[in-house]
């Protein structure tokens, strides 16, 4: 097995981190991982490590030497201190921090958590929408035995929501 990082040397030193359901290995040879600190535990952090190699590396050759316009933050910077300058540096980045993001997280577009209840009564909401919608639809099709059970899901859809708006 090659080395990730040099590309060149046999890998010796072989990382695993297992987060959830998915698993990143990360195979270096001795002098790489000497590099990176590997053999002393409390030196490095795998995540650390990642970054420096694949998604990081994608992001730095898509930005190139790119400077952010508002905070001056290069590519160099963001390796050198794990995080970005301002909020401008996400455009200026945007490219190679997508590959980095993904992964890292679920996706690249932030939908942060909401409470429970609001997540059911927006549900609830768009259930409705699309019943509207497949009730008009059979209506206008003359289909009035479909268009009373949707008419019958509507309400209880309606009365569900009200009860959650209650609470």
């Amino acid at each position: 097995m090659i080395c990730c990082n040099c590309k060149e040397k046999e890998a010796k030193v072989h990382l695993t981190q297992i987060t959830g359901d998915k698993m990143q290995k990360v195979d270096l040879c001795e002098e790489c991982a000497k590099k990176k600190g590997v053999n002393e535990p409390t030196a490095f952090a795998l995540a650390d490590l990642l970054c420096g190699l694949g998604a990081a590396n994608d992001m730095e050759q898509a930005s190139g030497e790119a400077k952010c316009p508002q905070c001056g933050f290069t590519h160099a910077d963001f390796k050198k201190a794990g995080r970005l300058g301002c909020a401008e540096c996400y455009s200026t980045f945007s490219e190679g921090l997508e590959s980095l993001l993904e992964s890292m997280h679920k996706g690249t577009r932030h939908v942060g958590k909401v409470p429970y209840s609001l997540q059911q009564s927006r549900e609830l909401s768009e259930k409705l929408k699309t019943l509207q919608g497949r009730l008009d639809k059979a209506i206008a099709e003359e289909d009035f035995e479909n268009a009373a059970q949707l008419r019958d899901e509507i309400k209880a859809a309606r009365a569900k929501l009200q009860e959650l708006s209650s609470v």
